[in-house]
């Protein structure tokens, strides 16, 4: 399994890659899920067919570093590992496909690293978490079990939301609960973006986000008038929990994107 320390900070870093031809797909899971995730839902098989697949787990995630420190959950932080696996790799320039912490990641790289994204598919993403807002996407007292490290009482406190997939269950299991725990913390107070600075991203992005998915949908709606080169497109009846599957619509918005983008 490939993994790579971080030149910032000496953080491991996990990552798959198919080393297939065609452009690179960088794929960014969500918070408490891992790497596995994209090809469990099927979005390997589907996007990888005339594409390089590189799927990492972002830090305090799967296999790597889990750190219980909330100021090593910044941003910057973040996208240093990406940068320092698609430099082990000689990857210059990526497609990047991020689920809401995933996504709101391919955002800061866009708008950090504009050099290294060719496109940029942000799936429930925003630029903004708001306080407490995290405790409505899973269930009141999540942060509480987590501390106490019951990562068993925070995927049951998930689960009465309604069942878990059993990717996603799996993933939430293996969770370090005190590194989600920091994770979180800092989710809402370090990793947010000024509207001014979204409005320097000039990256082709595509929105994808459920229209029961709130406050991120409305706050889509202001990314698409703030970002100068984005679509966004409304998955009907979803939630943030339903955005990734059924994956057919997604694939298929994803295809039509990249081949009218204007690079």
């Amino acid at each position: 399994m490939p993994m790579i320390n971080n030149p910032v900070d000496g953080s491991q870093i996990f990552f798959d890659d198919d080393e297939a031809g065609g452009e690179p797909i960088l794929f960014l899971h969500g918070s408490a899920l891992s790497r596995s995730i994209w090809r469990g839902l099927g979005y390997i098989k589907a996007l990888g067919e005339d594409h390089r697949t590189i799927r990492l787990d972002l830090r305090g995630h799967g296999k790597s570093a889990k750190s219980h420190d909330v100021a090593d959950y910044t941003m910057d932080k973040v996208v240093s590992d990406i940068q320092a696996v698609l430099q082990h790799l000689n990857v210059e320039r990526v497609h990047v496909v991020g689920y809401s912490f995933g996504a709101r990641t391919g955002l800061h790289l866009a708008m950090t690293h504009p050099e290294q994204v060719i496109s940029l598919i942000m799936l429930g993403g925003t630029y903004e978490i708001t306080e407490g807002e995290i405790g409505k996407i899973f269930f009141p007292g999540y942060l509480e079990a987590l501390r106490q490290g019951d990562i068993e009482g925070f995927v049951a406190g998930q689960e009465t939301n309604g069942k878990l997939d059993p990717a996603t269950r799996l993933a939430f299991k293996s969770n370090d609960p005190l590194a989600l725990a920091a994770y979180y913390e800092a989710a809402e107070t370090l990793q947010n973006i000024d509207l001014a600075d979204l409005a320097k991203v000039r990256i082709p992005t595509l929105m994808l986000i459920g229209t029961k998915d709130q406050p991120r949908f409305d706050q889509n709606k202001i990314m698409l008038r703030t970002l100068p080169n984005a679509r966004m497109v409304a998955l009907p009846g979803r939630t943030h929990g339903s955005t990734l599957f059924p994956i057919e619509p997604i694939v298929s918005a994803i295809r039509s994107f990249w081949s009218g983008r204007t690079v």
